[in-house]
This record gives C-alpha cells, sequence and structure tokens, in this order.
C-alpha cells in the first residue's frame, strides 16, 4: 500500500454487495469529515477466511503505513472487536461506519488506545459483539457505483431470522429496512449520476418491509415509476417470493431475469439443522415455476458445503441441486463455525472435507455454466458497457467483453461469438439510439 497522504479514506470492501453500497457512504462520510491518510477495512465476517483476510490487511497497513488512522469496520469488526483493537486499529460499529462523526480528524490521536466510535469509549475486554444500541434506527438506504455503470443500492440490513450456521444477526443485529421514500430519493441518485442499471441488496433483502408493514415487491412497483432501465435484485430467500413478487419476476421486462436464491444445502435434514425455512422439494419447485413463467431466467444460488453432521449422501443431494434447480451462478464456499452459533456446537465433518466437497460443487457448476454459456454463441443480447469500455453483463447477468471497446454507460445489442472461460466474447449489432 502507498504511504502517501490522501484526501478522505481508502475503503477496503470485503464481502458483500451491500458492503459494497456501505462502502461508498464511508467514504462520502471520510470526505466531509475531512480525513486525511485514512484507511477503512469494511470488513465481512461470513466465513473465517473472510476474517482472517481482513486481519491480515490490516496488519500489513499497520506495518506499511504506521502513521495512517487505520480503522477496521463491518461485521468482522463487530464480532471480533478486541482482536482488532489490540492490533492498534480503531474499531468503528457496523451501525456508526456511514457516519461523519466516527472519521472527525480529533478522534486519531486515540487509536493506539482502540476506541469504537458509535459503540463503547474504552477498549472492550473480550471478543464478542459490540452493544446493540442504535440497531433500532431505521436504515439508511447506500448507493454504491459511483465509478461503475451499475448501482447497487442497500435498502435493508441485519435479519431476524436464526439460521443455526449464521453471526449475522450478532453482528448487524435484527432487520431494519429504509424507507421507501429514501430509497427512491437514492435510486433518483443514482439515474442522476448516469446509471442505467440498479441492483437491490441487503442481509436478508426478501424480508423487506416487515419491520414497517410493507413488502418488497411493493419497493419494486415504487422504484418502476421511474425511468430506470434495468433492475437486479440480490440473494432471496425462497419462502419469500410471495405472488406479487414471483409476478414482477417473471412478467416486468426491466427486472432482468436473474434470480439468485438463498439455498445453501440440497438436503432437509441439513436444511432442518440450518434452521431454514424452506426444503428441497421447495426450491426445485420454485425454478420450475419460474422458468416455466419466464424461459431466459438464469438461476444463481448459494451453497455451503461441509455443514456439520453433513455425509457422503447428503452431500450428493446438494451436489444434484445444482442440475436439479439448472444453478448457473453458484455462490458457494466451505462451511466454517462461526463462534457463538449454535452450528458450531454441532459434530463437524472436518476443514478438508468441507474444502473438498466445496471444490467438488465449484466443478459442477463450472460445467453447467460453460455449457450454458456455450448455447448462447450466436444469439443476441443486450449488454450494459462498464466504465471500462470493454466488459458488461447481459439481461441474464452473462458476463462479457466485448472484441472492440465501446463508449462505458451505454446499453448495446451484441452478437455472441465465443466463451472465453466464464465470459462470452461478443461483437456490437447497433449502436444505442438511447445513449
Amino acid at each position: 500500500m502507498s504511504g502517501a497522504v490522501v484526501d478522505g479514506a481508502d475503503v477496503v470492501n470485503f464481502g458483500c454487495r451491500l458492503n459494497i453500497a456501505e462502502g461508498e457512504a464511508i467514504r462520502a462520510a471520510t470526505r466531509e469529515a475531512g480525513a486525511r491518510d485514512t484507511i477503512v477495512f469494511n470488513s465481512c465476517a461470513v466465513t473465517d477466511e473472510a476474517v482472517r483476510q481482513a486481519r491480515q490487511a490490516v496488519r500489513r497497513a499497520l506495518r506499511e503505513r504506521p502513521e495512517a488512522d487505520v480503522v477496521v469496520t463491518g461485521c468482522a469488526a463487530e464480532l471480533e472487536a478486541a482482536r482488532f483493537a489490540d492490533m492498534g486499529a480503531r474499531v468503528v460499529r457496523n451501525d456508526a461506519k456511514g457516519l461523519v462523526e466516527s472519521y472527525r480528524p480529533a478522534t486519531v490521536s486515540l487509536r493506539r488506545q482502540g476506541p469504537i466510535a458509535g459503540g463503547r469509549s474504552t477498549q472492550p475486554s473480550g471478543d464478542g459483539p459490540l452493544p446493540s444500541q442504535g440497531r433500532s434506527l431505521p436504515y439508511t438506504p447506500a448507493l454504491s457505483g459511483v465509478d461503475h455503470a451499475r448501482a447497487f443500492l442497500g435498502v435493508q440490513t441485519g435479519c431476524s431470522h436464526s439460521c443455526t450456521f449464521c453471526a449475522t444477526v450478532m453482528a448487524r443485529g435484527t432487520a431494519r429496512s429504509a424507507t421507501v421514500d429514501a430509497v427512491v430519493a437514492s435510486a433518483r441518485t443514482a439515474l442522476e449520476r448516469g446509471q442505467r442499471e440498479i441492483i437491490l441488496t441487503g442481509v436478508d433483502l426478501a424480508s423487506y418491509g416487515d419491520d414497517s408493514g410493507t413488502t418488497l415487491a411493493a419497493l419494486v412497483e415504487a422504484l418502476l415509476t421511474l425511468p430506470v432501465e434495468r433492475f437486479r435484485l440480490s440473494s432471496l430467500d425462497p419462502n419469500r417470493i410471495d405472488d406479487h413478487l414471483f409476478a414482477l419476476l417473471t412478467q416486468e421486462r426491466r427486472i432482468m431475469p436473474h434470480v439468485h436464491l438463498s439455498l445453501q444445502a440440497g438436503d432437509d435434514m441439513v436444511l432442518t439443522r440450518m434452521k431454514r425455512r424452506h426444503r428441497r422439494a421447495d426450491a426445485v419447485a420454485l425454478v420450475q415455476r419460474l422458468k416455466a413463467a419466464r424461459a431466459d431466467i438464469a438461476i444463481g444460488a448459494d451453497l455451503i458445503a461441509g455443514f456439520p453432521t453433513e455425509d457422503a449422501a447428503m452431500f450428493a443431494r446438494s451436489l444434484a441441486l445444482i442440475d436439479d434447480c439448472d444453478i448457473v451462478f453458484g455462490h458457494i464456499f466451505p462451511y466454517s463455525p462461526r463462534a457463538g452459533t449454535p452450528a458450531a456446537r454441532m459434530p463437524q465433518v472436518g476443514r478438508s472435507v468441507a474444502r473438498e466437497r466445496a471444490a467438488t460443487l465449484r466443478e459442477a457448476n463450472a460445467r453447467r455454466r460453460h455449457a450454458w454459456l456455450d448455447r448462447q454463441s450466436g444469439t443476441a443480447a443486450a449488454l450494459l458497457v462498464e466504465r471500462d469500455g470493454q466488459t458488461g453483463h447481459a439481461e441474464n447477468f452473462t458476463a462479457i467483453r466485448l472484441a472492440a471497446p465501446a463508449a462505458p454507460g451505454i446499453i448495446i445489442d451484441v452478437r455472441l461469438t465465443a466463451r472465453d472461460g466464464d465470459r462470452m466474447i461478443a461483437t456490437p449489432i447497433t449502436q444505442d439510439i438511447a445513449a
């Protein structure tokens, strides 16, 4: 890392799309605070590996930029506050990560004592989640993507479920939603800066509005009153896709034909031990309904390999789910125990087994994705060109590289000519008349 003094902060995001969206709010807050020579690590705690990567990055920054204000926020900071503070970083809780007050220069001199902004003012005595004050407040939308053609719009945080493997409730509290008006205002901001695709994201996106008496479908309908050309929804809990949301996903042309489902496993006993709210047959039936109503929908899914007690037969059912649900975009990772969660106290299958099974799932998913991409060769697609002028995504989320550069931010018709790994190569058919 460079040791140069910079205006605002270098923000390093780990993990989910919501963190990416919140990272831009962090950057704006540091600029308004007048922060200089500041590095903010917006951490993730979905796996042990994610936490390890954050710790490694913080150690490197402290070593290479000893005079910088090194700040750690995000889920790993919530769960392991003492560890990061002992390293010499300053910890800012999740609920305070977007506040200007968290990055005032006056707080820099306190860094070596490990203060926690937005929580306690003294160093914690041990790891564990920070206090929960402020978690009943409404969520402020987080909008990212100023440097990208697509905008991630965080509309919800926290989770009110109790999946046995997940530390999200400890790290982010129970589910809280932004108001519809606030989300619409943020979407207008994205439009005003020329972005033509908006991706709604959250920790438990499908629960949007549970705390305020509305629904995700109602929010989407409100957003569809805006002249946005392309919408996507991030990961959805399959048992929360009601008839209203299903109709939008399958009938509204501005919602892209790409549905990502939080499936986690394909075996009913594993799902029960995870405390998931659907069963295998529910997932398969939902995908069949989606594809029957909109044949071009591409399916993505979150899958965990090596969950405690998972035997070979249970894993085989998860492996078969890739074909049974036609999963072409798999977000696959090996289970790792999170301290304080019920699953961490269950009989473990071992990390090497979990890693091997995750690799097997990824290989199977890659085969299916490549076959799906190969079938698209020779077909046409509408490509949103990213800021680099050479890459982007089709409506169905196919990753595309243009054979020749085009104007960034436009939507053009292209012909897919060949697969190159996980991408398709394409050539323009027409210029974007709406640009």
